[in-house]
């Protein structure tokens, strides 16, 4: 046992890990204040299973060691199949330990799944073989249509969003069940076809994303032969670079008399790495059966 416990000591000190990477248990680092919330209840319920299996672990270790049968020994070791004191313990505390779990799984998960108030920026996620389409139902683009990105075998769509503002996401499928991850938000949910008819909650909210940055998403779901290129990038751009990105959504782009796209809106910001107009996190979808290139 105290070789066990000198040899994790050794491994987390010399790993150069900080306290709180070992705590997260190889979660990312989350963006979004839902995100620290769920990875804190994983925490402490890993926290509260090793602290059991410890207790567990040990009492079948002195159990084994001192309670084996001695050699000439023909009686039975003492019974303890009456002792109501220990079955009630026994009994009490793993129901403790599952209310517990229970009611914070319960705060967080009422928090991650609560209604949209109405005063969310509005984004529309649409899924469908192999890539992903983003719109902003509330900014028209020139053309009268919701401005709106989709991706194709050559551009990864960009979601463009802003930092510090919540933000509603409703999805739906053009074809087949996909999934919206993005691994920051430690969180995904399903894309489904028809998802009123499917008895689907398909809106869901995060109060704000905390940083600036580019972040990858991906489907999530296997559903079909390129599912593994079917990547996107979130663009979390400070509040007043996203206003601005928005207006430029709604202009013609005098360059090409058409409205400005997600990309040529984000040249034309030129704001360094996060204003780049492609995407910066994974590369592009190639639907060729005999591509090598590895999706990161």
């Amino acid at each position: 046992m105290g070789l066990a416990v000198a040899a994790v000591a050794v491994a987390l000190t010399t790993s150069g890990c900080s306290v709180d990477e070992v705590l997260r248990f190889g979660w990312p680092v989350g963006v979004t204040p839902e995100a620290t919330q769920m990875r804190t209840l994983w925490t402490w319920a890993a926290v509260a299973a090793l602290i059991v299996g410890v207790l567990v672990w040990g009492a079948t270790a002195w159990t084994v060691a001192f309670h084996r049968k001695k050699a000439g020994e023909s009686d039975l070791p003492r019974q303890f199949q009456y002792n109501l004191p220990l079955e009630l313990v026994l009994t009490v505390v793993p129901l403790v330990i599952v209310a517990v779990l229970f009611y914070f799984t319960v705060v967080v998960q009422n928090v991650v799944d609560r209604e949209a108030s109405g005063d969310e920026l509005k984004i529309d996620v649409i899924g469908f073989q192999w890539n992903w389409e983003f719109a902003y139902p509330e900014t028209p683009a020139p053309n009268g249509e919701p401005a709106s990105v989709v991706g194709s075998t050559t551009q990864v769509p960009l979601l463009v969003l802003p930092t510090d503002r919540p933000i509603a996401f409703t999805q739906h499928s053009q074809d087949v069940i996909h999934s919206f991850w993005v691994p920051e938000f430690l969180f995904k949910r399903d894309v489904m076809p028809n998802p009123e008819e499917n008895d689907q909650k398909n809106t869901w909210v995060i109060d704000r994303i905390e940083r600036p940055g580019a972040f990858v998403g991906r489907c999530a779901e296997f559903c079909g032969a390129y599912h593994s290129m079917m990547n996107f990038e979130v663009r979390a751009l400070p509040p007043a670079q996203f206003d601005q990105f928005l207006r430029l959504r709604g202009q013609v782009n005098p360059q090409t008399g058409q409205g400005y796209t997600t990309p040529d809106a984000l040249a034309a910001m030129n704001c360094g790495e996060l204003c780049a107009p492609q995407a910066i996190t994974t590369p592009t979808f190639d639907q060729s059966p005999t591509s090598q290139i590895a999706v990161k």
